[in-house]
């Protein structure tokens, strides 16, 4: 296993197919991208969602990167219908990637069960093609978690935070059976268990290019 730090994050994109993906996928991974990054800036794009919802998703944007200069871009997208609408999630992608670089994009995995989140899945990786993509993970009813290549470890303090709000961002959620602490506690230590950590958050990365090492003299 090679352990590399996290580099320095000016800039984030988020992507998520419908309002809680990503705060439920790596909501510990924002807060600490946000904690090491000073005057972040982040594009986080949604694609799904009724207006209750995407509420939710911009209180919850703002509690899981407090500090960073959020810009917002909330679609209407009929949920559970993204592969018929392909053309209409492509625009909404490419126009994310066409605002400007970033140093990081956060979208679902590409493999997802979900044909929503499969869909921004699969539609990043040709949008943003000079940009390091961590594909997240999401627990759920499919059963589709799989073998993730890419680990970052959490502290518990920055995982029962993200608890905490999760349940305080997405109240319409509080009555799914599977919406409880002990999902969002049990995969994050799995996962800590893999990469020799208490805590971890995981994801999936298809293409990562090593900077070469300075040569002797150089």
């Amino acid at each position: 296993m090679l352990t590399l730090g996290l580099p320095p994050v000016g800039s984030l994109v988020v992507l998520s197919a419908h309002p809680d993906d990503v705060e439920i996928a790596a909501g510990a991974t924002l807060l600490a991208i946000a904690m090491a990054n000073p005057g972040l800036r982040v594009r986080y794009v949604l694609a799904t969602g009724e207006p209750a919802r995407r509420a939710e998703a911009r209180a919850a944007a703002a509690a899981f990167l407090p500090g960073a200069r959020i810009t917002f871009a909330a679609h209407a997208l009929p949920d559970g219908r993204l592969p018929a609408r392909w053309a209409d999630a492509k625009r909404i992608v490419e126009q994310a990637a066409a605002a400007g670089p970033a140093d990081l994009v956060l979208a679902p995995s590409t493999a997802d069960a979900h044909q929503d989140h499969r869909t921004i899945g699969r539609l990043v990786t040709t949008a943003f093609r000079d940009t390091l993509v961590l594909h997240y993970e999401i627990p759920k009813w499919d059963g589709d978690l799989g073998r993730p290549n890419v680990y970052l470890p959490v502290s518990e303090e920055a995982v029962r935070r993200k608890v905490d709000l999760l349940h305080a961002c997405f109240p319409s959620q509080k009555d799914r059976d599977w919406w409880d602490e002990e999902v969002f506690l049990g995969l994050a230590r799995l996962r800590g268990v893999e990469c020799r950590s208490r805590y971890a958050e995981a994801f999936h990365c298809h293409k990562a290019v090593l900077a070469p090492a300075p040569s002797v003299g150089g």
